[in-house]
């Protein structure tokens, strides 16, 4: 008498009384299915002692079950600015009940961005997660011909039509502004990340937006362009001060720029909050730990890595379904850096 057969996706489906599809979504860890399904396969599962066979399941489905999350930065980048090992944070928790692995995948030139083409075009990853997204970049496009599930974090411009999350850039720096004239200052700078970055842009936006509102008059509103590196808030608090000497307050488009811009300050003699008042955007562990600490825009950088993968995980379930275009709010966390005029 032979060995008796083990039980298969389709025995599971009968007993469940349900589809194959179905019984593939819950042991793939989709939420696209029902309570009542899913406690069926369940039961299903425990009944014939069903173990999926994640090889055979690859070769039907041409799963890798794995994701590629992809940052186009340098490691010196990766390890200095908070905002990608919160992502990463919000990318794994997401993904911790499922059975998905995580690729991390740095794209530095040309060369390393042809080795991941090559690398998605031969199905090696069921989606790819993008991070800090340049305006002109040429990855998302090649993904999206390749017929890859993409999800962004960020944009590439306000008619980004991947799907994507991002935090509420322009009004996150809008209320910045406004604190900093409701403050009482009159010269009010800005240091803004590269513009070729939809989130610099909109940073800059809701901070002009701001100084619009209060009627401050161009002069007294220099910009500064920098990096979203601690070098180049220094450098670009340098030039500020330079053309507006008299300036009293900043805001920053990145806690590491303000951090710079604090550096540069203080060397020059100039107290905070007395004379200049400083402000960031982020609302990392840098503003906390800050002397003095750091009034920042929060954004919701760990809820966003999440949001990203759940996102993905449901258009590589469904590759028909309506692409999401998703704003999460921030909130203005008011410290020490940017106390009132006389206070």
């Amino acid at each position: 008498m032979g060995a008796p057969q083990r039980p298969t996706i389709k025995t599971v489906a009968a007993r469940a009384g349900v589809g194959r599809t179905t019984v593939s979504r819950v042991v793939n860890g989709s939420d696209l299915v029902s309570d009542a399904a899913k406690a069926a396969v369940l039961a299903a599962i425990a009944e014939l002692n069903y173990v999926p066979n994640s090889v055979a399941r690859g070769l039907v489905t041409r799963r890798t079950n794995s994701i590629a999350l992809v940052i186009p930065e340098s490691e010196s980048r990766l390890g200095a600015e908070p905002y990608f090992s919160a992502v990463i944070r919000g990318v794994s928790a997401a993904l911790r009940d499922t059975r998905t692995q995580l690729q991390l995948v740095l794209v530095r030139d040309r060369e390393e961005r042809d080795q991941l083409t090559a690398h998605v075009a031969e199905r090696r990853v069921d989606g790819v997660l993008l991070v800090s997204v340049h305006q002109h970049d040429p990855l998302p496009d090649i993904l999206e011909n390749l017929g890859l599930p993409t999800v962004l974090a960020g944009r590439r411009s306000a008619e980004e039509s991947l799907s994507h999350a991002c935090s509420d850039n322009l009004g996150g720096a809008k209320s910045a502004g406004r604190h900093l004239v409701d403050s009482g200052r009159t010269a009010i700078a800005t240091i803004t990340g590269p513009l070729d970055m939809d989130v610099s842009r909109s940073r800059l936006q809701g901070w002009k937006d701001a100084m619009d509102e209060a009627g401050m008059p161009p002069e007294n509103c220099p910009v500064a362009t920098s990096d979203f590196t601690e070098e180049g808030g220094m450098a670009a608090m340098r030039s500020l001060l330079a053309r507006s000497p008299k300036l009293d307050a900043v805001f920053a488009a990145s806690d590491v720029m303000a951090a710079g811009a604090m550096l540069e300050l203080r060397r020059q003699g100039r107290r905070i909050p007395e004379d200049v008042a400083v402000v960031g955007f982020d609302d990392s562990y840098i503003a906390r730990y800050a002397h003095p600490s750091l009034t920042s825009v929060r954004q919701p950088v760990e809820e966003i890595g999440s949001t990203i993968t759940r996102v993905l995980l449901e258009e590589i379930a469904d590759p028909g379904s309506q692409r999401q275009k998703l704003v999460l709010p921030t909130e203005l966390i008011v410290r020490d850096s940017s106390s009132p005029c006389g206070s």
